[in-house]
């Protein structure tokens, strides 16, 4: 019976060491995706958006844009991509995945 019992738990703390694994490979899959959008800032930019607020302020809600593919749009992140394509002209023409990728990014 205690045989049983560790065998489950092995199993259990494998099955969760995947899943842990497989997280850090979509969110590192997300970052690689965001870098390579057609968003071409300079590093000076890059600086400039970690800078302004609203960006900064809208992190969580690009998290959950992305998560659901889209569906979750909070105000924050709105506020954010209406600024940042207002800001930066390459942004205009950025999709709102790639806006939100970005950010989480930064």
């Amino acid at each position: 019976m205690r045989r049983s019992l560790s065998v489950a738990a092995l199993a259990l703390s494998l099955v969760a060491g995947a899943a842990q694994a497989q997280t850090l490979v979509a969110t590192s899959n997300i970052i690689v995706r965001a870098l390579d959008r057609t968003l071409d800032f300079t590093s000076d930019t890059t600086t400039s958006i970690r800078d302004m607020k609203v960006v900064v302020a809208a992190r969580d809600d690009a998290a959950s844009f992305v998560a659901s593919a889209g569906d979750i749009r909070g105000a924050q992140l709105e506020a954010a991509f209406s600024a940042l394509r207002e800001r930066f002209p390459q942004a205009r023409e950025a999709s709102d995945q790639a806006l939100a990728e970005t950010i989480l990014a930064l």
